[in-house]
């Protein structure tokens, strides 16, 4: 597995910082160079610049918006970017962009799902017999709705 924003700060990819996003500003042009170099077969990419890259597959770790909410602030998150992190996934921000850029787009819930489920779940996606998790699979509009 390869963790895309270590990567970058290892390979000097940072470009500065956004403070208000708190958030590296990443250079993902170059970032996709490297990762178009790697000589091996199987290459599972991890952060939230995956789906901006040349990529054979995506897969989206979606999570419940309500949950979410709740696994950031046990973590310490401040309240803005909690906020901005929820209304992302409740939009699909991220699985539209993968769309935009990836036909082989699919998505894997894991709001009840242990770990090794989930890791399950990736693997079956790559074997090909996931037809049942591909973009559209999760809808959170009900959730969204409660909210109102």
């Amino acid at each position: 597995m390869l963790a895309l924003n270590r990567e970058a700060e290892e390979r000097g990819l940072v470009l500065g910082r956004d403070d208000a996003r708190e958030a590296a500003i990443i250079d993902t042009d170059r970032l996709n160079e490297f990762v178009k170099s790697l000589q091996d077969d199987l290459v599972f990419l991890d952060g939230h610049l995956s789906h901006l890259l040349d990529v054979d597959i995506s897969i989206v770790l979606r999570c419940n918006p309500n949950v979410l909410r709740q696994r950031l602030a046990s973590l310490g998150w401040n309240e803005r970017k909690i906020a901005e992190n929820v209304e992302a996934e409740a939009i699909d921000v991220i699985l539209v962009e993968s769309l935009e850029n990836h036909p082989e787009t699919f998505e894997v819930d894991t709001t009840e799902k242990e770990p090794k489920r989930v890791t399950e779940d990736i693997l079956s996606v790559v074997d090909g017999e996931a037809s049942d998790m591909r973009a559209g699979s999760v809808d959170w509009s009900e959730v969204i709705l409660s909210w109102y």
